[in-house]
């Protein structure tokens, strides 16, 4: 069914949404001083490109410096990215079919605007296993023992 849904994904908004944030990317290496930024930007474009069977982590050794970095992302290109996840979820929302991508292009959101201090990892790793998981569907988290 992942498959199933990356290809249709693919096809709808995945290309275009990568496209946009390799743009970025390239606008960030252009001005040199923001390389990490553009890494961060084909990082998520990657993840924008198959999204379906990964989930995004929180990464517990992030700290000020990834903070101070979403800040500055935000100002330099995370509102647009984040507006064009928005625009898009809400065509897909449209039809019955699209329904679950435009959900999914609404979970990518988050990483749109602040992409430091997370890491995208499968879906059946120990760090997606391990209550860091940010984007996973609501049914399918676990409640802590004794609840």
């Amino acid at each position: 069914m992942r498959t199933l849904l990356n290809i249709i994904w693919f096809v709808l908004c995945g290309f275009w949404m990568a496209l946009g944030y390799a743009l970025a990317a390239l606008v960030m290496f252009i001005l040199i001083i923001t390389i990490p930024f553009g890494v961060a930007s084909l990082r998520i474009a990657a993840f924008c490109l198959w999204p379906f069977g990964k989930v995004l982590a929180r990464r517990p050794d992030a700290g000020a410096a990834s903070a101070i970095g979403n800040v500055i992302w935000i100002l330099l290109a995370g509102w647009w990215l984040a507006l064009g996840h928005l625009v898009t979820g809400v065509a897909l929302c449209l039809t019955i079919i699209g329904i679950p991508l435009g959900i999914a292009n609404f979970k990518l959101i988050p990483v749109s605007l602040t992409p430091f201090g997370r890491d995208i990892v499968d879906v059946n790793s120990p760090a997606a296993r391990g209550g860091a998981r940010i984007s996973a569907p609501a049914h399918d988290r676990a409640l802590p023992a004794g609840r």
